[in-house]
């Protein structure tokens, strides 16, 4: 801004309005094209961390194959140095997992003898009990496989079976709330210590039979959907299901006869994840056009699938991390096969390192 002035103008001003020119010509030395005034900037906010809220780990498949069964030396029918390595590397991880989901085949079974499931489980307890592991605060939640339910390979599942598991395992199970025998899903024997659910920490988690007796390889939807429905109702932020055979296979593995309206179900309640094992790898999957992820973590130690790719030839666990913000994310855990064969000892040629992470986040 220029100002212009007469020599005779300059002779009547006053001094006050000299002063007035003068700083009106200094404001204007200083004036851009844009003249809006901008509102004053205030604090940056700082950016709020996002917290872990809990966590917790899973894996299934951990026991030896039958050519390897040896009960003098190894009732719980376990691979016991993969199983060890993994409750070692859970106890060191800080924080502890919250939880342990054990899910399925973790003995040999497959006896038409309920009392061969009985000793073997029980054995396999007690492996858990004398690890440090037990005594982190970790809780174990373990839920049955087709070899703890079922008489021999593609053999029907049997209530003795499922009898003798609810005996030994009770003190790994913490709902009673599941379907009965009957009900709308038409259920043959009583499930409901053997599909249940409960919360925590505005979380909600079903756990699931998923090879009942007379509905082989199948959940009962129609609970199924009742249960996820009153979770998300009663204000559960978080929905997560865990059983043995997968809703969605690996490629060449099987898992259950219903999985597709499984799905249905997930994603219509807003689930971020189904959590399997059954087959022998670490694999996971999204659906098109659906949000849920399948994630399957049978590498616990039994014998790897043949189909698996090399880059799925590992042992280990998943690990999944809930945070403050509503992320939720899962790492995979795993070490190389030992060279001296799968039941091999444990070395340091053979670190355990992430080999995969995904966002489960529904999103």
């Amino acid at each position: 801004m220029t100002f212009f002035f007469h020599a005779f103008s300059m002779k009547i001003l006053t001094p006050l309005a000299l002063g007035l020119l003068a700083a009106l010509a200094l404001a204007g030395c200083h004036t851009s094209s844009d003249a809006t005034p901008q509102p004053a900037p205030g604090p940056i906010p700082t950016a709020a961390r996002d917290t872990l809220a809990y966590s917790f780990a899973v894996l299934g498949c951990n026991r030896v194959d039958n050519s390897d069964l040896n009960l003098a030396t190894n009732p719980s029918t376990a691979n016991v140095p993969q199983l060890t390595q993994t409750y070692a590397e859970l106890a060191a991880l800080k924080p502890v997992p919250d939880y342990l989901f054990f899910m399925g085949d973790m003995v040999l079974g497959y006896s038409p003898d309920s009392a061969v499931l009985g000793r073997e489980l029980r054995a396999w307890g007690r492996l858990y009990q004398n690890n440090p592991l037990s005594r982190t605060g970790i809780r174990l939640v373990a839920m049955p496989g087709n070899h703890e339910v079922m008489s021999g390979k593609n053999q029907p599942s049997f209530l003795a079976a499922e009898q003798a598991w609810r005996s030994a395992m009770r003190p790994y199970t913490v709902g009673s709330n599941g379907p009965a025998a009957g009900g709308p899903d038409k259920l043959a024997t009583d499930q409901s210590q053997l599909t249940y659910s409960f919360d925590y920490k505005k979380s909600h988690f079903v756990v699931l039979n998923t090879d009942p007796v007379g509905a082989e390889a199948t959940v009962p939807l129609a609970w199924l959907q009742a249960d996820l429905a009153a979770a998300r109702a009663k204000g559960a932020k978080h929905l997560f299901a865990f059983g043995h055979k997968p809703a969605l296979p690996a490629p060449g593995g099987d898992g259950l006869s219903n999985g597709g309206s499984m799905w249905d179900v997930l994603e219509a309640n807003h689930a971020e994840a189904m959590l399997a094992a059954h087959n022998h790898l670490y694999f996971r999957s999204q659906q098109p056009s659906y949000h849920p992820w399948q994630v399957i973590a049978g590498n616990g130690g039994s014998v790897l699938d043949a189909s698996a790719s090399p880059n799925r030839l590992f042992y280990g666990y998943t690990l999944v991390k809930v945070f403050t913000s509503g992320k939720v994310k899962a790492y995979s855990y795993g070490r190389d096969l030992p060279t001296n064969g799968y039941l091999g000892a444990i070395t340091a040629a053979t670190p355990t390192t992430v080999r995969d992470s995904v966002d489960l986040t529904w999103k």
